[in-house]
């Protein structure tokens, strides 16, 4: 009988000892990996939901312009001023928005 809860004792400390490891690396990779990504992700949607007509953008593949127009889910962009080069692209492809000479 002594040897039997002698047993369950240190049975259930080697258990607990076992699972911190696991706890504390995934507690480390939330608040290094997922957190930020969470607050990137929500930081991105924000500027995209407050795109207009006029702002200055930068797309995903490196294209400059301005926006000259949207419709859904996707924007027509002004990339060049001399013949007017208008192309259509989705909102998604949009890396960044520029700081208009008001912000500077």
């Amino acid at each position: 009988m002594m040897a039997a809860m002698i047993f369950q004792a240190s049975g259930s400390g080697i258990f607990g000892t076992m699972w911190m490891p696991l706890l504390l690396m995934f507690a480390i990779m939330y608040f290094m990996v997922i957190m930020p990504q969470q607050r990137q992700r929500k930081k991105m949607q924000a500027m995209l939901a407050e795109l207009k007509a006029g702002d200055k953008i930068v797309t995903s593949g490196g294209i400059y312009g301005t926006i000259n127009g949207i419709d859904g889910d996707s924007v027509i962009v002004k990339i060049s001023s001399e013949p007017q080069v208008k192309i259509r692209i989705a909102r998604a492809a949009i890396a960044q928005v520029e700081a208009s000479e008001d912000a500077k």
